[in-house]
């Protein structure tokens, strides 16, 4: 015989499978479940975590439990695509919202990250994503300016790889990536609908021309529930 916390998590599934309750909703608060099934809230509770633990919902302090979107977005963790490619893939309408294209000189951070002395310029360039009417990616790129000389906010609005391949013909060849989860910055929290998530998934990509020179740096802020990083993997033996 199956525990009632399961079978309460299975309905409850069940319900945001059908569309019953949509992405964005809240499920009634733990103490209403236990008066619907008529349970204690340690079956209720258990019953939460497990439809947290398989995508269902996102406990968020001071709401409750918020029904998730299980339609994540694929973002390839190998590959190097632009945003405009990847949401072409993806087939969603897509928009990208430009706050800053500037030139800058390069703080001690951005000097390791690119191997510049500090009397050398970079382009700074931050983006919101936006894919179905929710802003859900933060781009923070930044170029180094002896490869990348000019840039507009309508380059940055529609492709920066689309200009620098055609009309600057750079070969952009690799990429080193790194993936961490961090507490959401002020600009998150500014740029970004978070919607009540703490964290964001950031992507950081070190981009290398043909030559192997180090041209790029950017972090890619990614809001957790919208998002599911794949990879192709093969065992060699």
């Amino acid at each position: 015989m199956q525990n009632k916390y399961y079978l309460i998590y299975q309905e409850l599934a069940n319900q945001i499978d059908k569309g019953k309750q949509k992405p964005g909703d809240l499920l009634p608060s733990e103490h209403e479940l236990v008066d619907m099934y008529d349970t204690s809230r340690e079956t209720i509770r258990k019953a939460l975590n497990l439809l947290s633990e398989h995508g269902y919902i996102q406990k968020v302090q001071g709401k409750g439990s918020i029904v998730l979107d299980r339609n994540k977005f694929d973002f390839p963790i190998s590959g190097l695509v632009s945003f405009r490619e990847l949401a072409e893939k993806m087939g969603q309408d897509a928009t990208t919202h430009v706050h800053q294209c500037r030139v800058t000189k390069p703080d001690s951070f951005l000097q390791k990250q690119l191997k510049l002395s500090r009397n050398e310029d970079v382009w700074e360039v931050i983006r919101a994503r936006e894919i179905a009417g929710e802003r859900i990616i933060l781009d923070k790129d930044y170029f180094d300016r002896r490869y990348v000389p000019f840039l507009t906010e309508e380059i940055c609005r529609q492709s920066i790889y689309a200009y620098l391949e055609n009309e600057l013909n750079l070969t952009i060849s690799f990429a080193r990536k790194e993936m961490v989860v961090i507490d959401a910055s002020t600009e998150d929290q500014k740029w970004l609908d978070l919607n009540g998530y703490k964290l964001v998934v950031v992507v950081k990509n070190y981009v290398y021309l043909d030559d192997a020179t180090l041209f790029q740096y950017t972090e890619s802020h990614h809001r957790p529930d919208k998002f599911r990083f794949v990879d192709f993997a093969r065992r060699n033996r």
